[in-house]
């Protein structure tokens, strides 16, 4: 199993929209072969004193993956270009981390 942490950066003022697309892949993707777990959160502000300051333009998608391979195949599915096309002017950055259970 794998563990993928996206952190996507949209532009100032498009969350909720990019959120509502979002929303609208996520059952595709849980129909996945080898989709385990997959959904977007934000940020939420707590008294937690070491937490990193709230980002209000973050979404961070948490995903699990029976293998490398089921994700190169999620990455190249028809759902996720047609999306990668709706949601690109959204976009301000995304960084990825692919994480294996220690």
């Amino acid at each position: 199993m794998i563990h993928v942490i996206a952190t996507i950066e949209v532009v100032a003022g498009k969350r909720d929209e990019y959120l509502a697309a979002f929303h609208q892949l996520v059952p595709l993707v849980l129909a996945e072969d080898g989709c385990i777990e997959y959904g977007p959160t934000i940020d939420v502000a707590t008294p937690i004193s070491i937490q990193e300051p709230v980002l209000d333009n973050t979404v961070t998608v948490i995903e699990k993956w029976e293998s490398i391979e089921a994700l190169q195949a999620h990455l190249q599915a028809k759902h996720m270009q047609e999306n990668r096309e709706k949601v690109k002017d959204m976009l301000a950055g995304i960084k990825i981390q692919i994480l294996e259970p220690a």
